[in-house]
């Protein structure tokens, strides 16, 4: 590793690391902070295409120079074993970070949990019981209509924080999205289990002396794991990820468990960058629009980098598009949009 930042294992380029195994290089957790789940899970392969989607194709000339206060609180976050609360304004790459800390650090496949008003941390994020499909499968099989396996782990779905916590020996990543949409209570609900690293499963405790091991679904593609005593409780914790647009304020005890970044907006070289992890053939044009984005984003207030690819993937893919100057202006215009509409009449 660099010298100068020995304790790094994330250098915020989102290129996979050849020379970094987090089983030996991330350094033990406080004492505080130390879980003991197991048996100890791999790591699902990573999910390639969700990460080209996100951030572009892998390769060293599309590195994203990432910002140094932002390369020191992700490591800050995983050494400490806490979340990181993002904020910034919309299209800041919140969301994309966590995309590159699994990339380069070969995390696997990111687990999202989008937030609405009516999320809740039990149904939503860690577990949701079919008990009504349970019921109706035990009635289908009685009347033998079916005899499709009726154990209660078929009808348990644990959710992407729920998947998180299971045991991994390497920490999953984990973006709660959104945060602000929450029900005030949210926040507050997650504390024990962002403090405890566990959840219960309560169905799965009331059954545990007849069935003391139970394989539920998990929020992986297919994935599967095995709960026993209706407990469970991480190993690695989770690199989580928390994104605000910074429309409300939090709990305190809630921003005393998690680290603040706030992002900024992306630099005319990071913008560059971008471009090219999704453009290889990306001409002068991308350069020239570029420098355009940035002047309409500083007078608009703020604009989204999906306005910038919108607008190169145009420009690059129609042919002749470009060529009446005045109606590709307009075109141009009416993509970068303002994002908030305060001020207007």
């Amino acid at each position: 590793m660099n010298s100068t930042a020995a304790w790094h294992v994330y250098t915020g380029t989102g290129q996979p690391r050849t020379d970094v195994d987090l089983r030996t290089d991330l350094p033990e957790p406080p004492p505080w902070r130390s879980f003991r789940g197991g048996p100890a899970l791999s790591t699902p392969d990573g999910e390639e295409h969700d990460n080209s989607r996100r951030i572009g194709a892998p390769g060293a000339d599309t590195a994203y120079p990432a910002d140094r206060h932002e390369i020191d609180m992700v490591n800050a976050a995983l050494l400490l074993r806490r979340p990181l609360l993002v904020t910034g304004g919309p299209g800041t790459g919140k969301t994309s970070l966590a995309f590159r800390v699994a990339r380069e650090l070969s995390l696997g496949p990111v687990l999202t949990w989008p937030i609405t008003s009516s999320s809740k941390l039990r149904q939503d994020g860690l577990y949701e019981y079919d008990a009504i499909g349970r019921v109706n499968a035990n009635s289908a099989k009685a009347s033998g209509v079916t005899d499709e396996p009726t154990d209660i782990g078929n009808f348990i779905h644990l959710g992407p924080l729920g998947t998180a916590l299971l045991p991994f020996e390497l920490p999953r990543v984990l973006v709660i999205d959104e945060i602000d949409k929450a029900d005030l209570s949210l926040p507050n609900d997650l504390l024990a289990t962002l403090e405890d690293g566990e959840y219960r499963v309560r169905e799965l405790a009331r059954v545990a002396r007849r069935t003391p091991k139970v394989v539920v679904h998990t929020a992986d593609p297919g994935g599967s794991a095995e709960i026993a005593e209706g407990r469970v409780v991480c190993r690695a914790f989770p690199f989580i990820v928390f994104t605000s647009n910074r429309e409300r304020e939090f709990p305190p005890a809630f921003l005393r468990r998690v680290l603040q970044l706030e992002m900024q907006p992306p630099t005319e070289e990071q913008l560059a960058s971008m471009v090219a992890a999704h453009f290889r053939d990306a001409s002068s044009t991308s350069a020239e629009l570029i420098r355009k984005f940035l002047r309409r984003s500083e007078s608009e207030g703020g604009l989204a980098i999906d306005q910038l690819l919108n607008t190169v993937q145009l420009a690059t893919t129609s042919t002749g598009l470009t060529s009446d100057r005045a109606s590709w202006e307009r075109l141009r215009d009416a993509l970068w949009h303002r994002l908030s509409t305060t001020g207007f009449e």
